[in-house]
């Protein structure tokens, strides 16, 4: 008999299997208004004060020019617009359209709502403890982001 452990013994495996039911069930439900997981984190972004590519892909900790992508393809389905700063030239700020603008609480109740169907059974504490241990293993595995700027 092998001490070798398996595949069930990692963690990594049991959080891999967690992110991927917990996203692949968002992602189903964003689906049927035409929004991706990474295109609504754009639209939340924006939402919450993050306008310009720079300041999102701050946010969600990914590359800028993976935000102007994203950001193209939600140009082109009219919910969000790219308008001159005018108080700087080289600046282009992100704007959520009205149709954006409306979308971004009822896409926010999905996400609550897919939350509390993986998360609901923990009580407040608990969460709030998960949550610390899971952002101490990514601060511990991942550089700091840089701070928000809204």
């Amino acid at each position: 008999m092998s001490k070798t452990s398996g595949l069930h013994d990692h963690l990594g495996y049991w959080l891999r299997r967690l992110s991927d039911e917990v996203h692949g069930r968002f992602e189903a439900e964003l689906a049927r208004h035409d929004v991706t997981v990474s295109q609504w984190g754009v639209m939340a972004g924006v939402f919450h004060g993050h306008d310009t590519t720079k300041a999102v892909a701050a946010h969600m900790d990914i590359d800028p020019g993976a935000v102007s992508r994203l950001v193209d393809r939600l140009v082109a389905k009219g919910l969000i617009r790219r308008e001159p700063d005018p108080a700087s030239r080289r600046t282009v700020r992100l704007v959520l359209t009205d149709r954006g603008q409306a979308l971004v609480p009822e896409l926010a109740e999905l996400a609550d709502r897919n939350d509390h169907h993986y998360f609901g059974s923990l009580d407040a504490g608990q969460r709030r403890q998960l949550e610390e241990w899971i952002r101490r293993l990514v601060g511990e595995s991942h550089p700091a982001a840089p701070p928000d700027n809204p």
